[in-house]
């Protein structure tokens, strides 16, 4: 596990995440498709929302089991709360939105979102 800082465009929202970029995902899904997104899992209690929970705003769609946040400020999705298969809740991280850290230096497995 790395220590990592990241956050919004705008920096209204900002947080810490220890969480490990061994295995991020590009998904095909309606949502992550449109948006380019590269997302880590870490569970929820390795992440810190440090700023901007005012400054959130929250999308669901399909099975809504998804909680999308998106700083209503800039309009970036750099993280969301959900469950893993296991039930656990998990942070979805957007690699992008990571500080220092650029996705496209990174090994990312294609996620058949559609066919889900």
């Amino acid at each position: 596990m790395t220590h990592y800082t990241g956050g919004c465009q705008c920096g209204a929202v900002r947080y810490e995440v220890d969480c490990t970029l061994d295995h991020p995902i590009s998904c095909n899904c309606s949502r992550c498709g449109k948006l380019g997104s590269v997302l880590v899992f870490a569970p929820k209690g390795d992440f810190r929302l440090l700023s901007g929970e005012g400054d959130l705003t929250e999308y669901r769609f399909n099975t809504g089991r998804i909680r999308h946040l998106f700083c209503k400020v800039c309009g970036i999705e750099s993280f969301a709360y959900g469950k893993g298969r296991d039930g656990a809740e998990v942070a979805a991280i957007n690699v992008n939105c990571l500080d220092g850290v650029d996705p496209r230096t990174l090994s990312v497995t294609f996620y058949d979102g559609k066919a889900r």
